[in-house]
C-alpha cells in the first residue's frame, strides 16, 4: 500500500508540473532586447488577430497577445498542434528573421507573417504603415505610446488578413490564393533606414545651440527598414519566391511610400538571385503632397515639423536611402524630395499602381484639419476643395491609378474594399485589368479592351462618389453626409454658397452623379 501511495503521489506531482509548464509557455513574454534566440519561426497561437487598416493618426495595437521568444522547433510543434486541433489555416504565421542582426528600433529581431499557398507562383508582400519618428523626442514618445511600431516583443503569433490580404475569394477575388507576406513596421523610418544612425564628427568648440541640437537627435534606436525588406526576401527563398512569376510589393500609408522607395531595390535583389519574376508595386495612400502651412524654419519644436522637415531630419538619423535614379536628380541634402511620389514616379522602371483617395485624411491632418473632430474654418474648407484638384494634377502621368473623390485614408486592407468604385469599376477589377494588360504586353499581345485601370474621379467635391466610405462624427459616432458634417463643424452653408435645400445646385448635382 505504501508503494502504491508513493506512486500515486509522484503521478500527482508530475501532472501538476506538466500543467504549470504548459501555463508558463502559454503566458511567457519575450524580452525587448532579444538576441539570436528570437530567430526562426514563432509558435502559432490559438487566438486569431484581425489585421485592420493602419491609421497613422491613431496607430493602436492590433492585439494583446504576447509572444514567447521560443525556438524554431517549438514554433513548428505549435503549428502542428494547431492544425491537429482543426484550427483554420487561413491565418498568417509569424516568422522572425534568420539574421538576428537586422532588428526593430529597440533591438528586437524583425520578422514577417506568411500565409503560403503552395503551387501558386504569385507573391504579395505588404509593408505596414504608421508614419515615422525623426528625433530622440519623437522616438521616445512613439516607443511609449505605440511600442508595436518599434519592437517585435508584443507581436501576436498569427494575423488574419483583410482586403487584398484575405484568403477568402468573396473578399479578395483575384489574390486570395497568392502567397501573402505581411511585414510589420517596426523601424519608424518610412522603410528607408540602413543601420545605425551615423554619429556626427566632433567639431572644435561648438556653440551651445549646435551642441544642444546634436544632443537632441542622439538616440539609441536603430533604423533598418530597407534592410528588413531585403532580409525578408532572403528568408522567403526556401519558401519558393525565386520561382515566382509575379511579386507585388504593396503597402499602405508610410508602407505605400516604402514601396516607392524600395521597389527598384527589390527588383534588383530578385534578379541577382536568379528569379524571373516581374516585380510590381501597389502604393496605397502613400502619395503625399508637400505641406502648405507656414512653419518656423528647421522646426525647433520637433513635434510640429512638417512632413518635409521631418524627412529631412529623419534621413540623417535613419541613414536612409532613396532610389539611385531619383537621388541623382537632386543635390546633396535634397534627397528628401524622393519621398514624394509625384517627384519620384518618373524615375521608376518597375510597373506601379497608385491607389489614392483624392481627399486623404492624413494629408488633411498635416494641415491640422480633422474631419468630424473639431471646428472648420472657411480657409480650411477652401484647402480641402483645392486638395482634390492638386492630387489629380499630381497623378496625371500615372498610367495605373484608382483615385476616388472621398475623405478617407488607406483602402486595400479594408474588408469592404471591393465596394468602392470609380466610374463603375471596383479596385479589384482595376487591378485585374492592369494585370491582364501587363501580361499582354510581356507576351506581345494586344491588351483587352473595355478593361480600365486608369481611374480618377472627375467630380470635384469630397464625397461626391456615391460609393465613398461614410463620414462619422467623432463625438457622437453617427454617420453624416458631407453637408451635415460641415454644419456640425461650424460652417455657414449659405455663406459658402452651398444651399442644403437646393437640389439643383452644383454640389447636389455632383454628389448624385458620382465619379
Amino acid at each position: 500500500m505504501k508503494i502504491l501511495g508513493h506512486v500515486a503521489f509522484l503521478l500527482l506531482v508530475g501532472g501538476i508540473w506538466c500543467q504549470n509548464n504548459r501555463n508558463t509557455k502559454a503566458s511567457g513574454k519575450s524580452t525587448k532586447k532579444a538576441s539570436g534566440s528570437q530567430g526562426g519561426d514563432a509558435g502559432q497561437s490559438s487566438s486569431v488577430v484581425d489585421l485592420t487598416p493602419t491609421n497613422t493618426g491613431n496607430a493602436g495595437s492590433t492585439g494583446s497577445t504576447r509572444i514567447t521568444g521560443g525556438t524554431a522547433e517549438a514554433g513548428r510543434d505549435g503549428a502542428t498542434g494547431a492544425r491537429a486541433a482543426g484550427q483554420q489555416t487561413d491565418d498568417m504565421r509569424l516568422h522572425f528573421l534568420k539574421n538576428s542582426q537586422v532588428t526593430c528600433n529597440d533591438g528586437t529581431v524583425a520578422g514577417f507573417y506568411l500565409k503560403e499557398f503552395r503551387g501558386n507562383r504569385r507573391w504579395l508582400l505588404f509593408l505596414e504603415g504608421g508614419w515615422c519618428c525623426y528625433s530622440k523626442e519623437t522616438c521616445d514618445s512613439r516607443y511609449q505610446n505605440i511600442p508595436r511600431l518599434m519592437s517585435s516583443s508584443g507581436w501576436p503569433q498569427t494575423k488574419r488578413g483583410t482586403g487584398i490580404l484575405a484568403s477568402r475569394v468573396e473578399e479578395n477575388p483575384h489574390w486570395y490564393n497568392a502567397n501573402i507576406v505581411f511585414i510589420p513596421y517596426c523601424s519608424s523610418d518610412v522603410w528607408s533606414g540602413t543601420g545605425l544612425a551615423p554619429t556626427p564628427p566632433p567639431r572644435p568648440r561648438p556653440s551651445r545651440e549646435k551642441e544642444r541640437d546634436r544632443n537632441a537627435n542622439a538616440t539609441e534606436y536603430v533604423f533598418m527598414g530597407s534592410l528588413i525588406i531585403s532580409e525578408v526576401i532572403k528568408d522567403l527563398i526556401p519558401k519558393g519566391i525565386k520561382q515566382a512569376k509575379i511579386v507585388m510589393l504593396s503597402g499602405s500609408s508610410a508602407g505605400g511610400t516604402g514601396v516607392l522607395l524600395n521597389i527598384e531595390r527589390v527588383a534588383s535583389q530578385l534578379e541577382q538571385l536568379g528569379a524571373e519574376a516581374q516585380v510590381r508595386g501597389l502604393v496605397d495612400s502613400g502619395w503625399f503632397l508637400e505641406s502648405k502651412q507656414q512653419r518656423s524654419p528647421n522646426c525647433p519644436e520637433t513635434v510640429s515639423c512638417s512632413p518635409e522637415d521631418a524627412i529631412k531630419i529623419g534621413l540623417r538619423l535613419w541613414n536612409g536611402v532613396v532610389p539611385d535614379r531619383c537621388r541623382q536628380l537632386y543635390k546633396r541634402g535634397e534627397e528628401w524630395q524622393c519621398f514624394f511620389g509625384h517627384k519620384l514616379y518618373s524615375t521608376l522602371t518597375s510597373p506601379l499602381f497608385v491607389v489614392q483617395w483624392l481627399f486623404d485624411e492624413e494629408q488633411l491632418r498635416v494641415e491640422n484639419i480633422y474631419m468630424g473632430g473639431q471646428s472648420l474654418t472657411e480657409e480650411q474648407w477652401l484647402y480641402i476643395q483645392n486638395l482634390g484638384s492638386e492630387l489629380k494634377n499630381s497623378l496625371r502621368e500615372v498610367t495605373a491609378v484608382f483615385a476616388p473623390s472621398c475623405l478617407s485614408h488607406t483602402l486595400i486592407t479594408k474588408s469592404n474594399w471591393v465596394s468602392f468604385q470609380v466610374k463603375g469599376t471596383s479596385l479589384p477589377r482595376a487591378l485585374h485589368c492592369w494585370d491582364r494588360n501587363l501580361e499582354a504586353t510581356r507576351n506581345n499581345r494586344t491588351p483587352a479592351k473595355g478593361c480600365p485601370f486608369q481611374l480618377v474621379d472627375t467630380c470635384q467635391w469630397p464625397q461626391c462618389n456615391p460609393t465613398c466610405p461614410a463620414l462619422v462624427d467623432q463625438a457622437t459616432q453617427q454617420e453624416l453626409t458631407l453637408l451635415q458634417m460641415l454644419v456640425a463643424m461650424g460652417l455657414d452653408l449659405q455663406k459658402l454658397g452651398l444651399d442644403p435645400q437646393g437640389e439643383g445646385d452644383s454640389l447636389a448635382s455632383m454628389v448624385s452623379n458620382g465619379g
